[in-house]
């Protein structure tokens, strides 16, 4: 259960990054720290591309592959619903 909220956490702070600045530099360092941040409770995906690689990989059961991406999808909804809230 953490590890899905961990997951909801960091692509929720990825994408805010990348929607409020636009900045390819601080882009890249947000997906840099929310991988570092969340590897050693989840794995550090942070990305549904990147669960499903390294599932298709043999480093994460397919029974996870779900919820980690539902976990990940609904993180960037809720990041786009609080930058179109904030935006002025």
């Amino acid at each position: 259960m953490y590890s899905y909220l961990v997951e909801f956490f960091g692509s929720l702070f990825y994408i805010f990054v990348a929607l409020t600045t636009g900045n390819p530099l601080a882009i890249g360092v947000s997906y840099i720290l929310a991988i570092l941040l969340t590897q050693n409770i989840s794995g550090g995906y942070v990305n549904p591309i990147m669960t499903i690689v390294m599932a298709a990989s043999g480093n994460l059961a397919s029974s996870e592959v779900f919820p980690y991406c539902l976990a990940q999808i609904f993180g960037g909804l809720v990041a786009l619903e609080i930058y179109k809230r904030i935006k002025i």
